[in-house]
């Protein structure tokens, strides 16, 4: 509670604190990025380049800032016991449009692997329904990012029961 009410005063201060963390909308981002590459079991490196290389393109951060961003992220996926305390922070902060390329950038991750599983795929649609996106709007962002993948129908395995 007292970490709150510091928070709080910090932000009407317009300080920012030295820690990210859950309640910030980029490490809110970020650790629903985690959750997406970890639904698997596997995190290769192809995801973990796809993850760094969305962060520093969505975000633009780079250095110790990046590293902050990350480091804030996954602790907060690991320490999480569900994905509304990530979601709720996005719906506040972010509008119709964006909600929709935030589940497209969530598809390019669940793609960057080569395939689609289908616990990525539930965790997306999840995501998708805890901030309001439409069925149709998120099977258009997953064929989206299906095609800026550059992958084939093939790797989209885990079916089209959207």
């Amino acid at each position: 509670m007292l970490e709150q009410i510091k928070t709080f005063l910090e932000t009407l201060r317009g300080d920012t604190p030295a820690q990210p963390d859950s309640r910030n909308p980029d490490v809110a981002a970020v650790a629903l990025f985690f959750h997406v590459i970890g639904a698997d079991g596997v995190v290769d490196e192809v995801e973990q380049d796809k993850l760094r290389s969305l962060i520093v393109q969505e975000y633009g951060v780079s250095g110790d800032e990046f590293r902050k961003l990350v480091e804030a992220g996954e602790k907060a996926d690991r320490e999480s016991v569900d994905l509304y305390a990530f979601t709720s922070v996005l719906n506040r902060t972010l509008s119709p449009e964006a909600k929709v390329h935030f589940i497209e950038l969530l598809w390019l991750l669940a793609y960057a692997d080569g395939y689609r599983h289908e616990l990525e795929d539930h965790v997306v649609w999840r995501i998708a329904d805890l901030m309001g996106v439409s069925s149709r709007e998120r099977v258009l962002a997953r064929q989206r990012a299906l095609a800026a993948s550059g992958l084939d129908d093939g790797a989209d395995a885990a079916g089209d029961a959207d």
